[in-house]
């Protein structure tokens, strides 16, 4: 029997999550899989408008003046549900998430995805915005569960993921390592993002939280608006690069003259952090940079003395280091991986990885299990 003219006919594809979402207090995280073993029959049916979608996401490094695509970060020849093809990373702030959708409508994702997996905070803040605004569904998943997975997957796929800093007793010559995270388990897990969580991983089911604090990367940026005037994370890390945090901070040898040699306390050690600021001509006397690095040494010291306590409660010697908050930080870095190992008395390893804040994102894509139904018209374009 012919077909009636203008009729369409139903097609359901096996799931393919193409977006993974991790909305973040701070930043969003976007995850773009572009299959690259498409067919020719896949071809002939694509749409134009998918087309253009996936051509904009990919060719494009900047997304208005605040969405980024980590280019060195992109992922090639991985497998995602039977389908081969690249990982491409984009983030922006998650206040602009009203900007965000007003692009998903105007190049008309909508049109053609009508599920993103998204974890966070925002997966559930932004729930409705999505469903009005884009008439998209927001298929949840759980954000600790979606970063162990996330981790596992990028790590397994990516042979340079995990590294560690040598030398990082002196920042201007310490350098990353490669470490083998073949053998992961059991392992420490602090996620830096707006806030800390902190996670012993014994297998890839088998966590637990077990700390947290709510001084992370929010703070930092919240903090280095107020004292400097900077707008931006980036610009933070900037000014705190240049700065001394001396000069604002109390250390140790400011109230002995020295060290503490009972306790072992070197003399250099900060005491009280912003301890010199109560002093009217140590006030005039500081700078914008000072500021930056003096706030950015806070909290990082503060992270790094809840994940050494933490690891030495779970009695585990590897403590990794993830979330947006490292981005572009390589002093918070290097702290941490001194701190780690001068406490501790070389005990503890402090280990980074490569995709730093993305790997919820990762971890929810990779967990969607949905169908993409949809039709494909006479003349071979797919619509929902």
């Amino acid at each position: 029997m012919e077909k009636a003219a203008g009729a369409t006919t139903k097609v359901v594809r096996k799931a393919m999550p193409w977006f993974g979402m991790d909305i973040g207090g701070t930043l969003t995280k976007l995850v773009y899989f572009e299959p690259k073993d498409i067919t020719p029959g896949e071809l002939d049916q694509e749409a134009k408008i998918l087309r253009n979608i996936r051509r904009y996401l990919t060719k494009h490094s900047a997304y208005g003046r605040t969405g980024h695509r980590d280019i060195h970060l992109q992922m090639d020849d991985v497998e995602i549900r039977g389908r081969r093809g690249s990982l491409h990373f984009i983030r922006f702030p998650t206040a602009e998430m009203d900007k965000f959708l007003a692009l998903a409508k105007k190049k008309g994702m909508a049109q053609l995805v009508t599920t993103v997996c998204a974890t966070g905070g925002g997966a559930f803040k932004f729930e409705d915005n999505f469903k009005e605004e884009v008439n998209m569904k927001l298929a949840k998943f759980d954000e600790l569960d979606a970063l162990i997975k996330g981790i596992l997957f990028t790590e397994t796929h990516n042979p340079c993921e995990c590294y560690y800093w040598e030398d990082a007793s002196d920042i201007s010559v310490s350098s990353k390592k490669k470490f083998d995270f073949s053998q992961p388990y059991p392992f420490i897990l602090v996620n830096v993002g707006s806030g800390v969580s902190v996670l012993a991983v014994r297998g890839p089911d088998n966590y637990k939280r077990i700390s947290g604090t709510s001084l992370g990367g929010g703070t930092f940026l919240g903090l280095c608006c107020l004292l400097t005037g900077c707008t931006t994370f980036e610009e933070a890390i900037q000014l705190a690069t240049k700065g001394d945090h001396t000069k604002v901070d109390k250390l140790v040898k400011d109230i002995y003259g020295g060290d503490y040699e009972r306790f072992g306390l070197p003399g250099d050690l900060v005491a009280a952090s912003f301890g010199q600021m109560n002093l009217v001509d140590r006030q005039a006397s500081v700078s914008r940079e000072d500021l930056a690095n003096a706030t950015l040494v806070t909290i990082t010291n503060n992270i790094g003395s809840i994940a050494r306590m933490c690891a030495s409660n779970e009695k585990i010697d590897r403590v990794v280091f993830v979330g947006n908050f490292l981005r572009v930080n390589p002093i918070s870095m290097k702290l941490l991986a001194f701190a780690m190992d001068y406490w501790s008395k070389g005990t503890l390893k402090a280990l980074f990885l490569e995709h730093e804040g993305y790997f919820g994102a990762i971890g929810c894509l990779l967990q969607f299990n949905g169908e993409l139904n949809a039709h494909v018209d006479n003349e071979g374009d797919l619509l929902t």
